[in-house]
């Protein structure tokens, strides 16, 4: 090496040398066994002197960061269910540390290797249920006992967008109609619709237990279908 790089090797100041420590330890190999102390070393990265016990919004970004996750992305609500997070944004001590250690990750490449892991989690019926369920008290507003409806329209589009056929037109539905919130027996009959009825409808009662709101959207949607036809003809 010539004279000047091996200088300029040498004259790396301590900040740069904490941070590439700092990026060892997280990134360090994940075949060793889970540390509660490295967890909670991790976890102090994203909390304030002001919060220690708190990771925060700006916390969460850097986090997601950190691993390669959009704060949007559903696999973020599955880590958050894994933990029992209690609010949308933060992650108290407890909750990170009961969740990580559950899934015995104390690092960066640790928790990015449990990703597929926990994405799979919404491929089980059961799993994705509990998830489901668990989103409606994790996102609303914690003074409020039902979900605005631009949360609830946000949570139903990370869940299910993908997967119920007819979820376009319940969202279409929800915009024009008069629903300002959705109270939890609402949210749990939606996810039970769309895993039970047929997109042509023709196994929905319309005597059976669902909320008005189901029955409004099913008759709303039946309208709209008759007006597509008979514009088309």
């Amino acid at each position: 090496m010539p004279r000047s790089k091996r200088r300029a090797a040498t004259e790396m100041n301590s900040s740069e040398e904490d941070r590439y420590s700092s990026k060892r330890i997280r990134n360090f190999n994940c075949s060793r066994q889970f540390s509660r102390k490295l967890c909670l070393i991790w976890f102090r990265e994203y909390t304030t002197p002001d919060d220690p016990e708190t990771l925060g919004p700006e916390g969460m970004e850097k986090f997601c960061e950190d691993i390669g996750v959009e704060p949007e992305n559903v696999v973020m609500l599955v880590l958050a269910y894994r933990m029992q997070a209690r609010q949308m944004g933060f992650f108290t001590q407890e909750e990170w540390v009961r969740g990580l250690t559950e899934l015995q990750c104390d690092s960066i490449a640790k928790v990015q290797a449990r990703l597929d892991h926990l994405k799979l989690l919404l491929n089980d019926p059961t799993h994705f249920k509990h998830i489901y369920r668990y989103a409606y008290d994790f996102a609303r507003d914690k003074d409020q006992r039902s979900m605005d409806m631009e949360t609830a329209k946000a949570m139903l589009g990370l869940l299910l967008g993908k997967h119920w056929p007819l979820y376009s037109h319940f969202s279409h539905f929800l915009d024009q109609s008069k629903y300002k919130v959705i109270n939890k027996d609402q949210w749990c009959n939606i996810l039970e619709f769309s895993r039970t009825i047929n997109m042509d409808l023709s196994n929905y009662d319309v005597d059976g237990a669902w909320p008005v709101m189901l029955d409004e959207f099913v008759e709303w949607l039946k309208q709209t279908r008759a007006k597509q036809s008979e514009d088309i003809s």
